[in-house]
């Protein structure tokens, strides 16, 4: 079952399904006994009716115990033996014994009857009446304690059926303990279970058909925006044009947030790709001016070996190693190469990049604390110096007569600036320079020595190193270059 519909469908209508089960289940149980105690409590009513009879000492023989269908009574002694039923009883379950025939003993005679009138001397009535009334006939009594009640059948006058059965106890005026055993009929709890029952089993389905309907429907719908979003990505894959954009839904539940991500996602990639069709391009162009000069002095070197430059050979070789060189930094911090982790301290790494520069056209001023501690950042040695190397070669290339390098450490890292009095940089061209392959036209001049990747390269190092790289002026002229690292603690 693949469809998310599907799945949500059947997962809803099982869970309602156990859901109305149970809760069916458990309305049942309830109404069960609740009707059962009902019917206990009109048994423990017909039984206790009857334990009256015993107590006042009405004969077993003319006992009234009710309509006979709706409350079979059976009435048992000490020694569990039946002294009285009720009439039309054939058959009893659930009692303690099932039978229904009389044993043969003497049937207890009252005291006095319930219903004696007192006797007159001398059949005069008025002559002796003192105005007292005379005394009360000896009599029993019925147990106050709460009855047993049990679950049986009875058959009365061919009929069989189910009682709740009830058992009270009553004491006659004779001293002898009897059990009554009356029953309520269980039809009515019957008729009424198989009516909730049956329309429980008849309107589960109606009941799980919709729900999976309405499940399905509402999946459906929800998921609509899902299937145009799936659609509109499988068209952009087939055509390859990074500046379609998929669907987004006026809701602003989760498949909006979906839809928007994927926009945004789709934004990031095409920026992405742009950048690097704008990359490979540039440097095809970089690469093929010193390329086609190489070419055209060598030619004529082989024509004409008197008039070989090899000194502009050289240098254009040099250049393009420098090109190549860069270009595969620039495709390593792209390809998301980490930065190594040596403890290096800065200080030092920036007075032996300055060592090694003996050709330059200005000399650089280096000003770094006497202090070596707290000037020690982590990451990769190589790196850093290439950084550090070309905002000096930004430097040299744009300065009038002075670049000056600080190192010093500030705000929980270690500062290196590099400071030069040439024109400076535009304000509005501050963040410019550092994309790849710019080169100002105006304040910094493209010169032999630049293909406009040096700058974007240190950015690059320095954020990959959890640093920064900004440039700002440096008073009335000049720009002033500021490289910010975490130190090693």
């Amino acid at each position: 079952m693949r469809s998310v519909r599907a799945r949500a469908a059947l997962g809803a209508t099982v869970v309602v399904a156990l859901a109305l089960a149970a809760a069916g289940l458990a309305v049942l149980l309830v109404l069960r006994a609740n009707l059962t105690d009902q019917a206990g409590l009109q048994a423990e009513v017909a039984a206790r009716e009857v334990a009256g009879q015993l107590a006042l000492g009405v004969p077993y023989d003319r006992l009234e115990t009710g309509d006979e269908e709706d409350h079979p009574v059976q009435v048992t002694d000490e020694d569990g033996r039946v002294v009285a039923v009720s009439q039309d009883l054939e058959a009893i379950s659930g009692t303690g014994t099932d039978r229904v025939t009389r044993a043969p003993a003497p049937t207890p005679s009252p005291t006095a009857s319930p219903t004696a009138s007192p006797t007159a001397e001398d059949g005069d009535d008025d002559d002796d009446d003192d105005g007292t009334d005379s005394p009360d006939p000896a009599r029993g009594e019925v147990s106050t304690d709460d009855p047993d009640f049990a679950n049986g059948t009875a058959t009365v006058d061919g009929d069989r059926a189910d009682y709740r059965f009830a058992s009270v106890e009553a004491t006659n005026a004779a001293g002898l303990t009897l059990t009554v055993h009356a029953g309520a009929p269980l039809a009515a709890e019957q008729r009424a279970v198989g009516s909730v029952r049956g329309a429980m089993l008849t309107g589960l389905p109606v009941v799980l058909l919709v729900v999976a309907g309405v499940t399905w429907l509402v999946t459906r719908r929800a998921l609509r925006p899902v299937e145009g979003i799936r659609r509109e990505m499988a068209a952009i894959t087939a055509s390859e044009d990074l500046s379609r954009r998929v669907p987004e839904p006026g809701s602003h539940d989760e498949v909006a947030r979906l839809a928007r991500t994927t926009n945004e996602t789709l934004t990031a990639l095409e920026a992405s790709v742009e950048r690097q069709r704008r990359f490979v391009a540039d440097a095809s162009h970089e690469l093929r001016s010193p390329i086609a000069s190489l070419r055209t002095q060598l030619e004529v070197g082989a024509a004409h070996p008197e008039l070989l430059d090899v000194t502009g050979a050289v240098a254009d070789t040099v250049r393009l190693q420098a090109l190549a060189a860069d270009l595969l930094l620039l495709a390593r911090l792209d390809a998301g190469e980490r930065p190594g982790t040596a403890l290096l301290e800065l200080g030092a790494l920036v007075r032996e990049e300055v060592s090694q520069r003996t050709g330059d056209r200005i000399p650089v001023t280096v000003s770094v604390p006497e202090e070596a501690g707290g000037l020690e950042v982590t990451g990769s040695r190589t790196q850093l110096a290439r950084v550090v190397g070309n905002l000096l070669d930004n430097a040299e290339r744009h300065a009038g007569r002075a670049v000056a390098v600080a190192v010093r450490a500030e705000g929980g890292g270690v500062v290196v600036e590099v400071t030069d009095d040439g024109d400076g940089v535009p304000e509005a061209e501050r963040e410019r320079i550092f994309e790849r392959f710019v080169r100002l036209d105006d304040a910094r001049t493209r010169d032999e020595g630049g293909a406009g990747l040096g700058l974007a390269l240190a950015r690059d190092v320095a954020v990959r190193h959890g640093g920064r790289l900004t440039v700002t002026g440096a008073g009335e002229r000049g720009a002033r270059f500021t490289l910010w690292l975490p130190d090693a603690r």
